[in-house]
């Protein structure tokens, strides 16, 4: 089935025209790839920006069978459609879950290992990809491998995070965590500042998960006021997991709705709210997807969507640094009430993957012309400061700034034409980034 349809990411910015190609099975999904010229594999379209944007797309919705699930070992095999939603519905009630899981499950197992996704945890647990035992790949060549660590090993890095720009993943095993509850120990603290936020971070470097969410537009004293949410698995309870969602936004809201005033008001009565130094147990889903429970959340930023944008600065500097950006989007008044704060560990082997050892701000800005004016900005901030854009959230980085932060991007261009990527995958991101 191919239909030419309007696609877009999660943002909502920028749309496009694309000939969409919906294959039932993994035998027709190899015979419409090698039928394009160019052609690009899509999960659920929950990358932000223009990265899972192309001419030529193959939606992989049927492609979401499970393979193997060895319960006494926690390994478990899936074809590439699969969401990480329907695997954590079959693996939390045999006692595993996600070694890492990015903040929406509606996200597939193809597209985790396409963006290297991280979670609250990279500190200690590493990226997604880090977990893969093993991928089963469409090349260009039309030719299917197995690729592993151990084996075709620059090809696993390269596609670990090279998104979908290596071939078109059809499955992959990974290795899961065990648990012994599907509860969440949490603790909440406030911060008062963003200096405050980090040390909080470093006190607390040994919890397994921690994130903050961070008021974006406050100022002076309060720059970068946060609150911190630590968590632990909880090691009794039952291994129950509710993944219904609980309601959604119907429209598109009128985009005036989201200004300023009202995003300081939410700031400023989320902060005052939150309690400081509290404990409680949660569950998974609302402590690792809270925005899950909310149905196309994204129409709230009215019909011309948002841009996010997400950067990684060095841990050396980090702390003055993040004050540097946070005094940026304050100041232009373009920030969000979707502004998260993390810690990252050592960066890993792949090749385009984000994370390296530092601080992580992710936000949103509603879609507009200052506010692409204001995340340039920052671009230029980030690149002089050492750090880097994650791609996987990206619409507007210029590729000048891909290629001085992302250094191993030509490793990357080499192993794709050895074998036979280079002009067979390729993205709209990817064209604007300056890859072949």
């Amino acid at each position: 089935m191919t239909n030419v349809t309007k696609i877009y990411g999660w943002g909502r910015y920028p749309q496009q025209d694309a000939y969409l190609h919906v294959p039932a099975s993994c035998t027709s999904l190899e015979l419409i790839a090698k039928q394009q010229n160019s052609v690009l594999a899509r999960g659920m379209g929950r990358s932000y920006g223009d990265s899972a944007n192309a001419l030529n797309v193959l939606q992989t919705t049927y492609i979401n069978h499970f393979i193997e699930f060895d319960k006494s070992t926690g390994k478990l095999s899936a074809e590439a459609g699969i969401t990480l939603r329907e695997i954590l519905e079959v693996i939390v009630p045999s006692g595993w879950f996600l070694p890492v899981t990015p903040g929406t499950s509606y996200v597939t197992l193809g597209g985790a290992i396409a963006s290297d996704v991280h979670g609250k945890n990279h500190h200690i647990a590493g990226t997604f990809g880090q977990h893969i035992k093993s991928l089963s790949m469409l090349l260009g060549t039309g030719e299917v491998v197995t690729t592993s660590p151990q084996h075709h090993a620059d090809l696993f890095h390269a596609t670990c995070g090279g998104m979908g720009l290596t071939g078109i993943i059809m499955s992959a095993t990974i290795q899961l965590l065990p648990i012994k509850s599907s509860l969440i120990s949490q603790k909440t603290i406030k911060a008062d500042c963003i200096e405050e936020a980090c040390e909080v971070f470093e006190i607390n470097s040994d919890a397994t998960y921690s994130v903050a969410w961070i008021d974006c537009l406050s100022k002076g004293k309060s720059l970068g006021r946060s609150v911190i949410k630590l968590g632990e698995h909880f090691e009794q309870g039952g291994l129950e997991i509710d993944t219904r969602q609980k309601v959604s936004v119907p429209f598109s809201t009128p985009s005036v709705l989201l200004n300023s005033l009202t995003m300081k008001v939410f700031n400023t009565a989320y902060w005052h709210k939150s309690k400081n130094n509290v404990s409680q147990t949660v569950g998974l889903m609302p402590y690792f997807y809270p925005l899950d429970a909310v149905g196309e959340w994204n129409r709230l930023y009215g019909k011309k969507g948002f841009v996010q944008f997400q950067c990684v600065v060095p841990k050396l500097d980090g702390v003055a640094n993040m004050r540097r950006l946070l005094t940026e989007i304050s100041s232009s008044g373009e920030g969000s009430f979707l502004a998260v704060l993390k810690q990252f560990g050592i960066a890993n082997e792949n090749l385009l993957s984000f994370p390296t050892e530092g601080y992580t701000l992710a936000l949103d800005f509603k879609a507009s012309e200052t506010a692409i004016e204001t995340i340039k900005k920052l671009e230029d901030m980030v690149v002089e400061m050492g750090g880097r854009l994650y791609l996987t959230k990206d619409a507007v980085m210029q590729e000048s700034t891909f290629k001085a932060t992302y250094h191993t991007w030509e490793k990357f261009e080499e192993v794709r034409e050895q074998y036979g990527a280079i002009g067979k995958f390729s993205s709209t991101q990817s064209k604007r980034l300056g890859l072949a």
